[in-house]
């Protein structure tokens, strides 16, 4: 006991402070409950939509000043036309109008599936530049073969305030095809930018280029 008592008071300053050598991943381990002023951060689960053969999927309730930020994941987006593109806008009057004005930038990393050809590429032809157009999430080749999708999610910062611009992130992987029917690619794709508006961002909607879709898209609020 006497070894013990004296490495404890060595981790000790004269001042009464631990030091940071008396903590380590042990000890933290242990500890069975927090103070609540600590901030352990969690996601809650707001709305789930299943598209079946549908034109979009757009959430118009559950984005508001609770969370500072959205997140939404998509799993298994399933084009029903061929050679198309996933897109969303945002609405600043509850799903009226999607056309919140906005700036982005778009890049890929691809592979096709005989490995024969890959890379990594900024692609202008997708950025939008202060337009209210949808913006892509994918390159607009995702194939409609019975076993392709595309899968990723999105992140919405502080859609509510009123004094700032709306920044969003997203990351996709999908399985595409080269016009002339090619070998299929994965591709990693890339979005960022805002919607430049200083007005609260109320809703969002998701949608193909063409045609209709299947898939899932879960919407979580950060604490």
């Amino acid at each position: 006991m006497g070894s013990i008592t004296r490495s404890f008071a060595n981790n000790i300053t004269t001042s009464g402070i631990l030091l940071p050598a008396s903590l380590n991943n042990n000890s933290i381990a242990n500890v069975t409950a927090y103070n609540a002023a600590v901030a352990t951060g969690s996601m809650i689960l707001i709305s789930s939509q299943t598209a079946s053969n549908s034109a979009s999927i757009s959430f118009t309730t559950g984005i508001d000043s609770t969370y500072k930020e959205y997140q939404f994941y998509f799993i298994n987006i399933y084009p029903r036309t061929d050679q198309v593109g996933f897109q969303f806008n945002l609405s600043t009057d509850s799903g009226s109008n999607y056309n919140v004005t906005k700036t982005t930038t778009f890049f890929i990393s691809y592979q096709n599936e005989v490995g024969d050809t890959s890379g990594l590429i900024y692609s202008a032809a997708y950025d939008l530049a202060q337009s209210t157009s949808f913006q892509n999430l994918i390159f607009p080749s995702l194939s409609n073969d019975n076993d392709s999708n595309t899968s990723g999610s999105l992140q919405l910062f502080n859609p509510s305030s009123t004094t700032y611009v709306k920044h969003f992130i997203s990351r996709l992987n999908c399985t595409v095809e080269a016009i002339g029917g090619s070998d299929p690619y994965s591709e990693d794709v890339f979005v960022a930018g805002y919607g430049n508006t200083t007005s609260a961002v109320n809703a969002i909607q998701f949608k193909m280029s063409s045609g209709n879709m299947d898939g899932t898209i879960l919407m979580y609020g950060i604490k």
